[in-house]
C-alpha cells in the first residue's frame, strides 16, 4: 500500500509538469463545452450531446491510450523502473499507482463530460459507468504499449496507430457490417455504442469491455515483468 500511495504521487506531480499530457485532460471536454453550447442548441437538426459523446469516446478511447504509452515509456527511459522493480514493487502495485492517478483523472474528466450533456439520471449513471471502465481499459492498453516501448518516441508511434485503430473502428462499422462484426470485441465499439444510444444492450456492451481489461491486465503483468527484468 506504501509503493502504491509513493508512486500515486510521484505520478500525480509529474502530470502537472507535463503541459502536453495535461492539455488532453482539458482540451476534449472543453471542445464539447463550446461546440454543444455554441453548434448544438442552436441546431434543431443536430442532437443535443452529439459533441459531448463524440468527444467523451475520442478522450476514453484514444487519447488515454497515447498519453499512457508516453508516461509509462518515460519511467523506462529514466531507468525509474528499474529502481521500483528493485525495491520489489509488484506489477499491480506499480499499475495501481501510476494508472490509478490517470484513472482518477480520466474519471474526473467524465464527469465532467456528464455534466455538459443533458442526460437523465439514468442515462448519466450509465454515461459515467461504461465511460470510466472504458478510461480503465485505455489506461492498460497504454500502459503495455509503454513498457514495451524503448523510449517515449517509440511509444508514440506505437501507441498512436493502436489508438486511431481503436477509435476510428467504431465509425466505419456505422457503415461496415464487416467491421461492425469484428470491433464489436473490442472496448471502444462497446463504450461508442452506449454512450451513443442509452437503449443498445448495456450489459453486453460492460461485459465486453471488462473481459478486454482482463485480457488486458494479463498481457501487462507479462510485459511488467519481461522488461521489467532486462531494465
Amino acid at each position: 500500500m506504501r509503493s502504491i500511495k509513493a508512486i500515486f504521487i510521484k505520478q500525480a506531480k509529474d502530470m502537472f509538469k507535463n503541459p502536453a499530457v495535461l492539455v488532453q485532460f482539458i482540451i476534449f471536454p472543453a471542445v464539447a463545452l463550446v461546440m454543444t453550447e455554441l453548434v448544438s442548441k442552436s441546431n434543431e437538426y443536430i442532437p443535443t450531446n452529439m459533441f459531448v459523446t463524440m468527444m467523451a469516446a475520442i478522450f476514453a478511447g484514444m487519447a488515454l491510450i497515447t498519453s499512457t504509452a508516453s508516461i509509462i515509456a518515460e519511467d523506462m527511459e529514466r531507468k525509474s523502473l528499474r529502481f521500483l522493480v528493485m525495491a520489489g514493487v509488484k506489477p499491480q502495485e506499480y499499475l495501481l499507482g501510476v494508472g490509478g492517478f490517470i484513472l482518477l483523472a480520466g474519471s474526473v474528466v467524465s464527469v465532467i463530460f456528464g455534466l455538459i450533456g443533458y442526460f437523465t439520471w439514468v442515462e448519466l449513471a450509465m454515461f459515467l459507468l461504461v465511460m470510466i471502465t472504458g478510461v480503465a481499459a485505455s489506461v492498460i492498453l497504454g500502459a503495455i504499449i509503454g513498457i514495451l516501448s524503448k523510449n517515449q518516441q517509440a511509444a508514440t508511434a506505437i501507441s498512436m496507430p493502436v489508438a486511431i485503430v481503436l477509435g476510428f473502428s467504431p465509425m466505419i462499422a456505422n457503415y461496415n457490417k464487416t467491421v461492425e462484426k469484428i470491433a464489436g470485441v473490442f472496448y471502444t465499439q462497446q463504450l461508442n455504442v452506449i454512450v451513443n444510444d442509452f437503449s443498445a444492450n448495456f450489459p453486453k456492451a460492460m461485459l465486453v469491455i471488462v473481459l478486454n481489461m482482463t485480457v488486458l491486465l494479463f498481457f501487462f503483468v507479462i510485459a511488467y515483468k519481461k522488461r521489467g527484468l532486462k531494465v
